[in-house]
């Protein structure tokens, strides 16, 4: 699940105490601390939807059931780290209808909706036939007023809106991108992150990719191996942003990373 989905597994056939009772395939958390309900078909099952949407319904009323799974598998820190406004519902089947496709953009959920495929018998592949994201609550803008240096601001401003074009960049690199905001960075994934933007910094911004750093010549001041070094949001390869000039250098890394994803 980790490798495929970027999912960390929790339990499988996980029974579920309610009226109609049922079994939820597969628990995990995604690689931002959410909640994500998996459920597999062999083929084809138009009821998938409404399965997996009657388990996210669970989810929600018995939070403390869900929490104490996470405590007992991944630990206190993950289990007190659960982004809870952003569950989600991933649907691995042989396939898909036109009417699954229609019924997704009438949730207000996070669902997406994989497709397998065998290659030879040995080898399979998933491919995300659609997805929409759930709709969560704006963060809130904290506004401070501080005697700052003219210079300050004016490098605040800049770095300010370098993200802005950071994220108009990340957004723009395909279909089904969507952002998860966290409170230490916010996340772009398709099935699972490619990108991870933190807050701007005085001088730089820096941005996480699921690129390989063994297949890029780092370049000091712009590019870092960050294996194994603690860090805000997820990915090896660390890039530091000064001027729209690093952006334009960063776009084939984004485009590396985006199609890894």
């Amino acid at each position: 699940m980790e490798v495929m989905l970027g999912v960390r597994f929790l339990a499988s056939e996980f029974a579920i105490d309610c009226v109609d009772g049922g079994r939820i395939d597969s628990l995990g958390l995604d690689e931002n601390g959410a909640p994500v309900i998996v459920e597999y078909k062999r083929g084809t099952d138009t009821g998938v939807i409404n399965q997996g949407l009657y388990y996210m319904a669970w989810l929600t009323n018995h939070k403390d059931a869900f929490r104490n799974l996470v405590r007992h598998r991944l630990g206190v820190m993950a289990a007190s780290q659960i982004l809870w406004s952003t569950p989600r519902l991933i649907c691995v089947a042989g396939d898909f209808t036109r009417y699954d496709a229609h019924a997704l953009r009438e949730h207000r959920r996070s669902i997406d909706l994989v497709r397998y495929r065998y290659f030879g018998s040995h080898h399979f592949g998933l491919e995300t036939v659609a997805s929409v994201t759930g709709h969560s609550a704006p963060a809130k803008r904290v506004c401070r007023r501080a005697a700052g240096v003219p210079t300050v601001r004016k490098q605040a401003s800049a770095m300010a809106e370098l993200a802005e074009a950071v994220d108009e960049v990340l957004v723009g690199l395909g279909d089904g991108v969507s952002r998860v905001q966290r409170k230490q960075y916010r996340a772009y994934r398709r099935l699972r992150n490619f990108a991870s933007l933190c807050p701007p910094q005085q001088t730089k911004i820096l941005v996480y990719l699921k690129a390989d750093p063994k297949e890029v010549d780092l370049v000091p001041g712009f590019t870092r191996d960050v294996t194994g070094l603690g860090h805000h949001g997820t990915g090896d390869l660390e890039l530091q942003l000064r001027t729209e000039r690093d952006l334009e250098r960063a776009q084939d890394l984004f485009r590396l990373s985006y199609i890894a994803a």
